[in-house]
């Protein structure tokens, strides 16, 4: 029996070799994966960069799409499911470099602007696998932190949460943490900017169809610091509102050594038990920098300074600015190319 073909994302890390020895592979960079190049392969592991939908799919020999991405808005799920095709993701694999990257922006920025965190409120909007990493570290650095996810507040009876108006209303920082869907898209419009605080800082790094773009630009004179990883049009950006934000960063913001590892062992898992090769089942890729052991951060007594100086030890943020701004042409290529930093130990509760 001839072995199924798999086509793979060549960016994705912890994969090389792997399942060569039970199957055909072919490893592709992102815009090579089309139509023509599926139609022998059985499964497809792939990243945000595949449009996975009925024009790349129709008629191919796909039966599965393992995704190594905690969102799936690049697929279409409906299409899928009609056409028998069996769809896997990562969710949370990256929730901890996210909330790293997220208080190493607040805490560069407020150190560049001088900005005194200190009784800060802290509204995050989408308290899924990454939102709650966020609020527990910002519950754990002392700010006051409301949240916003109307789907969880429905569930779960609306205690802990509020409405977003009143976030909008009453937080010093606002960070975006929701999927993209039919109710996310274009969110932040010009009538969320104008709730907003003035001078409140602004964090997007969940999807960037989730912020109109032109009334982000027209809100930014009354905002404070605005940090952006994730933009519309990915990677034709609109460098325009590069210019005006304090950090622009190439959708990097999950690109943790340990958010990786997470993501590949959750598509490997997902194929092999597709394919039947039960020495797969628990696969976790091998930690190949056993030298590099991740900074800790003790939280007890140390001042902002001192938090910001930790963190930014340990992902200097303002480099992936510098070099992402340098030429913004090379989106894809950065994070192609790129270093994947290890996550901060925080020990909180």
């Amino acid at each position: 029996m001839a072995k199924p073909k798999i086509v793979v994302d060549r960016a994705i890390p912890f994969l090389e070799g792997l399942f060569e020895p039970y199957a055909r592979v072919e490893y592709m960079h992102a815009d090579q994966i089309t139509h023509d190049s599926l139609l022998d392969a059985e499964v497809l592991i792939t990243r945000t960069r595949t449009k996975c939908n009925k024009e790349l799919l129709k008629g191919t020999g796909i039966q599965m799409i393992a995704s190594a991405t905690i969102g799936t808005d690049h697929i279409d799920i409906p299409y899928c499911d009609k056409a028998g095709i069996i769809v896997r993701n990562a969710p949370g694999c990256n929730a901890g470099g996210v909330m790293e990257y997220v208080f190493c922006a607040l805490y560069g920025v407020a150190a560049r602007r001088r900005i005194n965190l200190s009784g800060k409120t802290i509204g995050v909007i989408g308290v899924g696998n990454v939102g709650k990493r966020v609020v527990g570290m910002s519950r754990a650095l002392g700010f006051r932190t409301l949240l916003c996810d109307p789907p969880r507040a429905e569930a779960e009876g609306g205690f802990d949460f509020c409405t977003l108006d009143q976030l909008l209303a009453e937080s010093d920082i606002v960070t975006l943490h929701v999927p993209l869907n039919e109710t996310t898209d274009n969110m932040a419009n010009k009538a969320f900017f104008k709730k907003m605080r003035k001078g409140a800082i602004f964090i997007n790094a969940s999807r960037g169809e989730i912020v109109d773009d032109k009334a982000l630009m027209a809100a930014i004179p009354h905002l404070g610091p605005v940090i952006i990883d994730t933009w519309r049009n990915e990677p034709d950006i609109n460098r325009d509102l590069m210019e005006m934000v304090d950090i622009a960063t190439p959708h990097i913001a999950g690109y943790s050594y340990q958010g990786k590892m997470n993501a590949t062992a959750a598509v490997v898992r997902a194929v092999a038990r597709h394919l039947k090769i039960e020495s797969l089942y628990e696969f976790f890729p091998a930690d190949d920098r056993p030298e590099s052991t991740a900074v800790k951060l003790d939280l007890d007594g140390l001042s902002q300074g001192e938090i910001a100086s930790v963190l930014s030890y340990n992902y200097p943020i303002f480099t992936d600015d510098f070099l992402f701004r340098i030429d913004p042409s090379r989106f894809e290529a950065m994070r192609e190319e790129y270093n994947y930093r290890r996550e901060i130990y925080v020990d909180y509760k």
